[in-house]
């Protein structure tokens, strides 16, 4: 038996749905299930390996769609410097040097290449650029061997993709895709696709799943209709990451659910067990189902993470300290806790609040940090690991509204933090006990930021001030319990032996 895993991109500043697959798969590990993690978009960035190393998964676990049809193992890059001049024939005028960047000039053909490093430090190359009589004309990817190509031709002065060729660790070309605008063609030696869809349908048919076998579908765009068409005779089961609906469009007669499980809800009768984080968002949706479809599928709540144990500090606790861990993306509205806290510091000059976790927001962020001379008492810690730092707090901040269960909520807990977040449906409500453990924020529809900030200095100073953060502290280290791994491993052990056997 083995259970798949189906998602489709990955970065280095992952969602929550990569998170909770890695939780998962350690979860798996433990229970001796074999377990494979698929997924499905096209990257070349970066080395798919390094980024699923990077959140926890085993190079054995991976597959990705662009190397399945090759004999290419999922492996760190290998590839040097060195490498690259034995396979390029030519004379070498020089070379130039730019921190990840490294140019070699061959003017007796006209070309230069441009090797891309994976790290400044090291001659490992991820890609090659191939540059003739001013043009590119092709990038070389690389793992342990050269992993595709990409062909270019110039038009209208611009360089435009046509075909990509993927290998086999020969050298060989595995199959290739022949790129028309957004007209794609993909051509294997036992198949040819028209699209990406089609592609999707021949690898779900090349796993010959078997009745043995569990298929948990965590993304769906693009492939849903593939995965749900192949999945049997094997069980199929769809996880709900977030909110299913949108609750402005509810009548009594008709709801408008999330784009993104639109057409698994609509073919319910089809998915053999639907997998909720909470056990409130399992009851409203099982409600919404009765209420709205002619389905009545069954659905489990299975947390999306665990503890392997409760963390309590081995020092005495940072007075006065707060953070927030999570993606610095708009929808996280981090802005709005730094404000909180500016505000805050004027009634409690003590507070600091250290801010995890990196994207697109840092900037922002920054800025307003900068501009109010925060500097000393709000810091941008990055991206780290997270599991031996919350203990060292006295406080968790959550600015999203949003949260389908909020890993980073449990991790919290875990560590006895008391939280304060907005009071919206499932994460927050599931490790908020309000005035117990923290404190819910009404939850305000037109985001009204002056608003929202003076909400949450009010709860930042009356949880300093109300000198109960020991009482919190138990209160959140009790809820925390119920997530221990020996809890959330039987769930699914139970689930798994019962679609299976």
């Amino acid at each position: 038996m083995t259970v798949y895993n189906i998602n489709l991109g990955i970065g280095w500043a992952s969602s929550g749905v990569e998170y909770a697959q890695a939780y998962r798969s350690t979860v798996f590990n433990q229970l001796g299930i074999d377990a494979k993690f698929i997924f499905m978009d096209f990257i070349s960035q970066d080395n798919i390996c390094d980024l699923t190393r990077n959140i926890g998964f085993k190079d054995e676990q991976v597959i990705w769609l662009y190397t399945h049809f090759t004999d290419q193992k999922i492996a760190p890059t290998s590839y040097t410097l060195a490498d690259l001049k034995a396979d390029f024939h030519g004379n070498l005028e020089r070379i130039e040097k730019n921190q990840k960047v490294v140019k070699y000039f061959y003017p007796d053909q006209d070309v230069f290449l441009t090797a891309y490093l994976k790290n400044e430090n090291e001659d490992i190359v991820h890609r090659v650029e191939y540059v003739s009589r001013g043009s590119l004309i092709r990038k070389d990817f690389f793992s342990y061997t050269r992993s595709f190509t990409e062909y270019y031709t110039p038009r209208d002065g611009r360089a435009y993709l046509y075909q990509r060729r993927f290998f086999n660790e020969d050298g060989s070309v595995a199959f290739e895709e022949i790129i028309d605008g957004d007209n794609v063609v993909y051509r294997h030696q036992d198949f040819i696709c028209y699209s990406k869809e089609e592609l999707v349908a021949e690898f779900m048919k090349s796993l010959s799943l078997s009745d043995n076998d569990f298929v948990i579908l965590d993304r769906s765009t693009g492939t849903g209709q593939a995965v749900f068409k192949y999945v049997k005779p094997a069980r199929l089961a769809v996880v709900v990451h977030a909110e299913h609906f949108s609750e402005n469009a509810v009548t009594n007669d008709t709801i408008l659910w999330n784009n993104y499980y639109e057409y698994q809800f609509t073919n319910a009768d089809k998915v053999d067990v639907f997998i909720t984080a909470t056990d409130a968002q399992n009851q409203l949706l099982g409600e919404q189902f009765r209420q709205f479809t002619k389905h009545d599928p069954k659905i489990v709540t299975i947390p999306v993470g665990s503890l392997d144990k409760l963390r309590y500090p081995d020092k005495e606790r940072k007075a006065y300290s707060m953070l927030t861990a999570s993606r610095l993306a708009t929808e996280k509205h981090v802005d709005w806790l730094v404000k909180a806290v500016i505000e805050a510091r004027k009634v409690i000059p003590e507070l600091t609040f250290d801010i995890y976790g990196a994207g697109g927001q840092e900037a922002k962020l920054r800025q307003i940090i900068d501009e109010n001379k925060a500097q000393d008492y709000i810091q941008l810690k990055g991206h780290q690991d997270m599991t031996d730092i919350y203990k060292d707090y006295q406080v968790y901040l959550s600015g999203s509204k949003s949260e389908g269960f909020g890993l980073t909520l449990l991790e919290a807990v875990g560590s006895g933090l008391p939280l304060i977040g907005f009071d919206v449906r499932y994460g927050n409500k599931t490790f908020i006990k309000d005035g117990e453990n923290g404190y819910l924020i009404p939850r305000s529809e037109t985001d009204d930021e002056a608003w929202i900030v003076t909400e949450f200095v009010a709860r930042i100073v009356k949880l300093f001030k109300a000198n109960s953060l020991e009482t919190a502290h138990e209160v959140s280290y009790d809820l925390a319990k119920d997530y221990l791994t020996t809890e959330v491993e039987e769930k699914w052990r139970i689930l798994i032996e019962e679609a299976t056997r």
